[in-house]
């Protein structure tokens, strides 16, 4: 059966929400849905949301899957209890790691290694930085060690050996000699996770992926024995945070890879719909109910990085989509400080109670409320168990907030939604000029449950002209889920200044990496349509330490061309020329990308259901708030909007997975692929 005719099913698991995608290419038909997460188990709101879909799991041909299983556990740090090998004299390279502070000012804060000290043993063995054995193995004490560990209740074992990057011998063999003691198959060896110099970075994430194996494992086994028990039959895939797909059966091995897989698949969404929309260059604004993410997509290429740090001293260097998290989402709590001064987020209400309109006990003044108590949400749609009166969340805001203040409700709920704006919006700025970008060069693709609610003022305040808004803002990332390509990420460490490069010794590690993510997609049972490659190199000048990426159109290049190409991209990203030193070529990087089969979204909103012009798709007016005023606001259900529809705001725009505002002094219109652009100011 060919990818393109397949039953497919994408599920998201957020703080908040599991959503779900179905399609079926073959009739075109749709479906849909939303189910509250279930935190302790997230298996469960997956097979709430397949019920509410109404999926029949034995005819599904092919489940791909988002899950923050391991964010979680690595943010919460909730991980397996793990034991580490490493090098005699090393065993504190992961508790004294750069020398940095968790605060940048003050003396307070705090850092906990991912793995006590207890846990972390020594044993004999020494590699130089040229991959020569300094040290033989002493392989007595690696068997003596892994026993110890055992014994300490250890169910995960990471195995980090000095300069492993350059030749990993003694650690393949340490990790033979541990799989005849260990009882489960959750060894990690650090060159294998991640070939990079750093010692520091590379045993972290070879730490986190010890740390969450168990957790990742477990979890999987009981959501497809579920799913098998239902009917389920087929491959699973699971998103990568790289925004690539792999095998549930492979996909534990490489467990860190899995960290920050949701807001990935988001980012691969919004980059498939703008390339189809013609908009390559976006701003991605995925305002969920607990926090928002923000990411750079130039030319309809994601930005990647393998530098990304998750929180502070947890950096881990595996391929992932750059992806900044704020906590700023829908259930983001407001409240007034010791000082007086109103904070909003990070705490969130999360899926359980949720917020006050939740009708599912929230107590808590949130991002949502403040816009329901302004006549953005209607309360009748937003209620998840029963009704909420909206005076009972006034009520709260009067107490908690608005009294405190000196203020009145609406004016707390408005002074709410503006902090929250402001906090996105520096978020959406440190992207942009963290990258070298100009936000006005762009258009802010917004998207999340909470997204197209704030996306308008946002984008007036970064002077971002245009906005789009897809056909589903609320389950982009399980759409992403639908439409992610296999993929498979390498990294290879050679460290070698340019005027020592051997151009077909570069090119001999470029081939090997092809050949391995090759072999890898072959492993799959999943059909591909043909296979990419995607090259670059990590490049400083001599001297330096920030590592700037260099993309290559091809993998066999001299060392002039690199220098050339380094130069290009610094200035670029600096607007400085140094053109007298000299770059170091640090790291070699392969994509491997397994390309499925595109699938038709023009159904996501069922064409039927389009009225012939706006006025027959509108429902009703009501009063809402901007700036201090109330303004007499349409009300339009989105599946009835003509593709063509264009307005004019203040209008609001209902859909079942979301809520659009159009701010007054902005024109929304729709295009043929069923997206809806703001122009800001475009009103006229």
């Amino acid at each position: 059966m060919s990818d393109n005719a397949r039953l497919v099913a994408g599920i998201d698991v957020g703080g908040t929400f599991t959503d779900l995608v179905q399609l079926d290419p073959a009739s075109g038909a749709v479906r849909l849905a939303k189910a509250p997460s279930t935190p302790d188990n997230q298996a469960f709101g997956v097979l709430n949301a397949l019920a509410e879909a109404g999926s029949d799991l034995a005819a599904l041909d092919l489940i791909v899957h988002g899950t923050t299983t391991t964010t979680n556990a690595v943010l919460e740090r909730k991980l397996s209890r793990t034991g580490l090998i490493t090098t005699a004299g090393f065993r504190d390279v992961l508790e004294l790691g750069r020398r940095t502070r968790p605060q940048p000012y003050g003396m307070t804060g705090q850092f906990t290694p991912l793995i006590p000290r207890d846990l972390r043993l020594e044993v004999a063995e020494r590699m130089d930085a040229q991959g020569e054995v300094v040290t033989p193995l002493d392989e007595e004490a690696v068997r003596a060690a892994g026993r110890a560990l055992l014994a300490a209740g250890c169910e995960s074992l990471v195995v980090h050996f000095l300069h492993a990057y350059a030749n990993p011998a003694h650690e393949r063999r340490a990790a033979a000699l541990l799989r005849d003691i260990w009882p489960n198959g959750h060894i990690t060896m650090g060159h294998a996770i991640l070939s990079e110099s750093r010692e520091y970075e590379r045993g972290v994430t070879a730490a986190v992926n010890a740390g969450v194996q168990p957790i990742l494992a477990r979890y999987l086994d009981r959501l497809t024995a579920e799913l098998a028990q239902g009917g389920y039959r087929r491959d699973m895939l699971v998103m990568n945070g790289n925004g690539g797909m792999v095998s549930v059966r492979l996909v534990a091995q490489e467990a860190a890879k899995t960290v920050m897989s949701g807001p990935a698949s988001g980012v691969m969404a919004a980059a498939y719909t703008g390339r189809a929309a013609g908009q390559a260059d976006l701003i991605t604004y995925d305002m969920g109910g607990t926090s928002t993410d923000v990411a750079l997509i130039r030319g309809a290429e994601p930005a990647v990085s393998n530098e990304i740090e998750i929180e502070y001293a947890m950096p881990i260097h595996v391929p992932m989509v750059d992806v900044r998290t704020v906590g700023a989402g829908g259930g983001s709590i407001a409240r007034v400080n010791e000082a007086g001064l109103l904070e909003v987020g990070p705490k969130s209400a999360g899926a359980d109670p949720g917020p006050i309109c939740y009708g599912r006990g929230g107590a808590e003044p949130t991002i949502s409320d403040a816009n329901l108590l302004l006549g953005r949400l209607d309360p009748a749609k937003l209620a998840i168990s029963g009704g909420v009166a909206v005076d009972d969340v006034a009520a709260i805001f009067d107490a908690k907030l608005a009294k405190p203040l000196g203020i009145g409700v609406l004016d707390s709920a408005e002074a709410v939604i503006r902090m929250a704006n402001t906090r996105m919006a520096g978020a959406i700025r440190m992207v942009s000029i963290s990258l070298g970008a100009d936000p006005r060069d762009f258009a802010l693709f917004a998207f999340g449950g909470a997204g197209p609610l704030h996306a308008a003022a946002l984008a007036r305040e970064l002077g971002v002209p245009r906005v789009l808004i897809p056909c589903r803002p609320g389950i982009t990332n399980a759409l992403g889920c639908v439409i992610a390509d296999l993929r498979h990420d390498f990294v290879t460490t050679i460290n070698t200044p340019l005027d020592w490069l051997d151009p077909g010794a570069l090119g001999d590690v470029f081939d090997a990496q092809i050949d391995r993510g090759e072999r890898m997609i072959a492993k799959e049972s999943i059909e591909i349509r043909g296979i990419r490659h995607v090259h670059s190199v990590d490049m400083q000048f001599v001297g330096q330490t920030h590592l700037l990426r260099v993309p290559l159109t091809a993998p066999h290049v001299d060392a002039e061309t690199l220098q050339a190409l380094f130069e290009r991209a610094y200035f670029d990203r600096f607007r400085v020329k140094l053109d007298r030193i000299r770059a170091n070529l640090v790291n070699v990087n392969t994509s491997v990308i397994g390309l499925r089969a595109p699938l038709d979204l023009s159904a996501l909103i069922d064409p039927s259901g389009r009225k012939r012009s706006v006025a027959e798709a509108q429902t009703g007016t009501r009063p809402v708030r901007f700036d201090g005023a109330a303004h007499d606001t349409p009300v339009y259900w989105r599946d009835h909007l003509p593709l063509d529809a264009a307005l004019n705001g203040p209008a609001i725009i209902e859909q079942m997975d979301t809520t659009l505002l159009i701010e007054p002094g902005d024109r929304a219109t729709g295009d043929e692929l069923g997206n809806i652009r703001v122009e800001i100011g475009g009103a006229g």
